[in-house]
């Protein structure tokens, strides 16, 4: 006896469709499963016998082969146990020959139920593409999968699916109501109007957050660095679909969905300690997974105590920061992220961290200052676009009775703004200023004459470097749009040039 059923695979984002092939024939009585399985697909064997047996259903003694094609693709993880499960079945004849229209994924547990795998959405998207009508996931994934568009049927048990499968009567699988995002809510998020003085530093973050740009804040402790940070989330602009989709595939992998809020609407915020690993930054491991700067991707990446980062892991982010994905190799394959994240990091200005400070003292040698500072490298430093200096409050500032702007008001400003960022690079693959290329800036950064020759002015005085003249304009084409305005003007070129300023100040370059 013989049949074939429709599973899918993943290896990193890269979804695969797998023939669950089953034979029962004369021989020996034992399970065989070929096709390059690694141990957890190997080990379903055990729980698929032992969830047979919960349902008083016992392996014939006969020799069962089962092949996961393509053969030569490895098979990772436990979603093909629920597809291997009903090929058995079919054998058997305890359920009817499934057609390939129909597609099944989910691990079996011992008593029978079916649990939740992790990769669901980008699996269920490729069944979409590959035509499968009907798709079984564990019913604890069926919101995620329903995103795909295809009808989606959330199991619950072994039981449960054989009898639907068989039509029996009784209670069917119904189709899974497709998963509806709600608007997304910021009640619960910190908010700029609690913060007390700063304008300058709120205002280059209002500018970093409306254009996707790179920001490093410098100042001595209780300055409001985290503070700071710790609210951009509630001034970024709205997700779009294909950015949602994107977010959500990478945190599905991971594992780290939310069930009752399968779907990502909140652009992600991520703030790893100081002493993560350069494969926990990045992604690694035998099977490769996320590391924390794609769990970023769309979202915010935050650096605190960014000189306390291990040196050669912060290195290892200079190449992501340029190309926007980062490709992990490994024996087992090749796997690409995405990691298109906006970076910011916050830091003192030295071990004891009142270098420069108006009214405190520093008690560094001027040696431990710049071993400190240059525990940055220059090529890093240079990946930011805007470099602020957050100073001491004052009392005035801090006794004010007002309220400061609100989150709200800002991010309105900063969805105005990407909102003409999306017309201008609509169908080109660009999706904020910060990504524009080099060889694209004079087609979308026009300027006046006045800022023309500013900009001249700065790139000889200061010396700046081709990367620093790019970021400049790119900055000022997002103040410009803050300002409703399609020319780069003279002042917004002033305002971009003002924040590469700190690399001077601290290390000495000229950017």
């Amino acid at each position: 006896m013989f049949t074939q059923l429709k599973s899918l695979g993943l290896f990193g984002l890269n979804a695969f469709s797998v023939d669950v092939e089953v034979s029962m024939n004369r021989g020996k009585p034992q399970m065989e499963i070929v096709g390059l399985p690694d141990t957890s697909v190997r080990e379903s064997r055990e729980r698929i016998r032992s969830a047979l047996s919960s349902l008083s259903i016992a392996l014939p003694a006969r020799l069962i082969t089962v092949n996961l094609a393509p053969a030569d693709v490895k098979k990772i993880g436990t979603m093909h146990d629920l597809a291997i499960l009903l090929g058995i079945l079919v054998c058997m004849e305890r359920i009817p020959a499934q057609p390939a229209s129909r597609c099944f994924i989910g691990e079996v547990s011992l008593s029978g139920l079916v649990r939740s795998v992790s990769g669901v959405l980008p699996m269920a998207l490729l069944a979409a593409q590959n035509g499968v009508t009907e798709l079984y996931v564990p019913a604890e994934n069926a919101s995620e999968a329903s995103a795909a568009g295809i009808p989606v049927y959330g199991v619950h048990s072994v039981g449960e699916l054989i009898a639907h499968l068989n039509e029996d009567t009784g209670p069917a699988i119904r189709p899974q109501e497709p998963y509806t995002p709600q608007p997304e809510e910021y009640e619960e998020t910190l908010d700029f109007a609690d913060v007390k003085g700063q304008q300058n530093a709120k205002y280059a973050l209002e500018i970093a957050a409306a254009g996707g740009h790179n920001a490093l804040m410098i100042g001595s402790p209780g300055s409001g660095k985290s503070m700071l940070a710790k609210r951009i989330p509630s001034i970024l602009p709205a997700m779009t679909t294909a950015e949602s989709m994107e977010t959500t595939q990478i945190y599905s992998i991971a594992g780290l969905l939310d069930g009752k809020h399968p779907l990502m609407t909140r652009r992600p915020f991520r703030s790893p300690h100081h002493t993560i690993s350069g494969a926990g930054l990045v992604g690694g491991g035998t099977v490769p997974r996320p590391g924390e700067i794609s769990l970023a991707h769309n979202g915010l990446l935050f650096l605190d105590e960014l000189a306390e980062f291990d040196h050669r892991t912060l290195e290892i982010m200079r190449q992501p920061l340029e190309d926007r994905k980062v490709t992990i190799t490994r024996a087992a394959g090749t796997v690409s992220y995405p990691c298109s994240f906006m970076l910011v990091g916050a830091m003192n200005p030295c071990p004891c961290g009142y270098y420069g400070h108006p009214k405190r003292k520093c008690t560094c040698s001027e040696r431990q200052v710049r071993q400190y500072l240059n525990r940055i490298s220059g090529p890093l430093l240079d990946r930011f676009d805007l470099h602020i200096e957050v100073e001491p409050v004052s009392f005035d500032s801090l006794s004010a009775k007002a309220k400061a702007e609100s989150s709200a008001a800002i991010r309105q400003r900063v969805q105005t703004a990407r909102e003409l960022q999306n017309q201008r690079f609509a169908g080109t693959g660009i999706f904020c200023n910060a990504a524009i290329p080099a060889g694209m800036l004079q087609d979308f950064c026009p300027m006046d004459d006045a800022a023309t020759a500013l900009l001249r002015a700065v790139f000889d005085k200061l010396g700046l470097s081709a990367r620093a003249y790019d970021r400049i304009l790119k900055v000022a084409r997002t103040i410009a749009d803050l300002d409703g305005s399609e020319i780069i003007r003279k002042q917004h070129i002033a305002a971009a040039a003002q924040f590469r300023s700190l690399d001077r100040k601290y290390w000495g370059t000229n950017g």
